[in-house]
This record gives C-alpha cells, structure tokens and sequence, in this order.
C-alpha cells in the first residue's frame, strides 16, 4: 500500500500547487483525475523524486519516498506526460540503454529482458526500427516497456492517452490494465473520465490542489442515483433551463441541445427523461460544483 500524508507544495511564483494531499492507494489501478492545472504532476513528480515537497509524507513498503530517494527509485516504474527519446536509436537500443541504467548489467539478461518487454507492448516487429519513426502511441508503449524494467512495485503514469487515437487508446488500456498485479501500484494520472472509467478500481478527484473526493468508481456513480436528468431542447430555451438547474453538461444533437442535469427526486421539467448516470457525471458535477463555491 502507498500511503500519502498532508503533502504540500508551494512554489517560487506562489503557486499553491498541492494544499494538503493525502491518500491510501492499495494494489491495483488507481486513477488520479482532475482538470489541467489541478495539481495531479506535481504530486506526481513528488511520488517520483523529482520534486521535493514542502511538507508531508510518501510511505510504501516500508521505504520513505522523500527521504530515501534510492530505495524509492528502485521499486519506481515513471512515465511522464513528456518524455525525451533519442531518435536515431532503435527500439531494442533505446531499452538496452534504460535497463543498463536501472542496473541491469548482463548482456544476456538484458537482451532477454529486452525481448520480453518488446513483445509485451507488442512491438517485436519494430525492434530494429528508429524511435523517431515512431507514432504517438508506439511511443507510449515503449515509455511503459521502459517503465516495466526491473518489475517496479510502484508505476506511475501521467497522461498517458492524450493525444492518441481511438484504436492506440484502446490498445494502451489493455496495456495498462495487465501491468496491475496483485503486489503493484499503478497510478494513471489524467483529466480523461473514461480513461478512469475504463481501467481503474479505484480512484481520487483533484482540483486546485485539494482531493474533493476519493472513492471507487461504482462508488461514485452509485451516488448519483435517480438524480440525473436529459432533455434536448431547442437551442434557444437553454439559457432559461441552465439558469434554475445544475447542469452538468450541454451537447449538440440534430441541431438541438442535449441538456443533462442534476435534480434531486422531484423532474425538473416536462421535457425531461431520467438518465443513467456515469463517471462523467459525478466528476463534472463535484468540479463544477466546488468551482462555484471557491
């Protein structure tokens, strides 16, 4: 278990970047979600020892995260949100040269390991191809082969998925979701709510440096049951509706408005079905929610 304590963060421009965090991560997958700005790199940065706190705590597995950056890296798998790959190197060199770093000193062991992580992340056929040939979602598989070197208890990703399309999203979630074992910690950090959704067991919101909530996902959904509302409405009756109800969201459809709202029991209008509700929901409504009463 990773457990985070109070930690905080300030830095030289006065940013308040983290006001307190504390958590309880168990095994498994854990999603950090919150809007860009929120806080969710620096914490990050921090669990990986690249930035050092304020103040607080970082524990697991009996090894101080802050104090002993050493033991820390050691059980540490990172991929950042932006990471440097050196584009003349092949994709068996650029992991030949990570594993050589995180003390992997056998030739043999290395060229096994390197064998093993490229057909995990399925690019044994790209093995003798340049990394700066690569697409953004190979890219990011072999950022997580990188980061399986060495069989890190702790893994931490951050925005894993931006900027991929359909197809590599799903191919890296699937990815992802078998690095999670039963003794590991996987921390998918992102603004993405399906990202969350689809692969994490449990999970925090962030928001201006503060946790607003840390449940499991079917936790989360479970709270707004029976509460949630859509109608869609011409477009010029949405400033009217929006004005008297929480809406949680507007979109476009044939022209009109879909309209999804939070309303308590009672329907908020004629025109209104109740709807399902989903992890969308609840982020949006907590983030809009709080927003409005910072």
């Amino acid at each position: 278990m990773l457990h985070i304590k109070n930690l905080k963060k300030t830095y030289a421009s006065h940013v308040l970047a983290l006001k307190g965090v504390s958590l309880e991560i168990t095994s498994g997958m854990f999603g950090l979600l919150g809007p860009n700005g929120a806080g969710k790199t620096t914490l990050m940065k921090i669990l990986a020892t690249l930035l050092e706190p304020d103040s607080g705590a970082a524990e697991m597995n009996g090894v101080d995260l802050l104090a002993d950056k050493g033991g820390a890296r050691r059980m540490l798998g990172y991929l950042p949100q932006e990471f440097g790959l050196y584009p003349s190197l092949t994709a068996t060199q650029t992991l030949d040269y990570f594993a050589k770093l995180k003390g992997v000193t056998d030739a043999k062991e290395r060229a096994a390991l390197i064998d093993a992580l490229l057909e995990r992340v399925n690019l044994s056929a790209s093995r003798k191809q340049k990394v700066g040939e690569f697409s953004g979602g190979m890219r990011q598989r072999l950022g997580i082969a990188q980061a399986l070197i060495a069989q890190p208890s702790l893994i931490i990703v951050d925005e894993p998925t931006a900027g991929l399309d359909p197809e590599e999203r799903v191919r890296f979630h699937n990815l992802l979701s078998d690095t999670a074992g039963e003794n590991r910690v996987v921390i998918l950090s992102t603004h993405i709510v399906s990202d969350v959704s689809n692969l994490c067991g449990q999970m925090a919101i962030i928001r201006q440096g503060e946790i607003l909530a840390a449940r499991t996902p079917r936790e989360a959904v479970a709270e707004l049951a029976g509460s949630i509302w859509e109608a869609v409405v011409p477009r010029e009756k949405v400033a009217a509706l929006k004005s008297r109800l929480r809406t949680i969201s507007t979109h476009m459809f044939d022209g009109q408005t879909r309209l999804r709202v939070v309303s308590q029991g009672a329907r908020p209008g004629d025109e209104f079905t109740p709807a399902t509700p989903t992890l969308e929901d609840y982020y949006l409504h907590l983030v809009s929610r709080t927003g409005s009463a910072a």
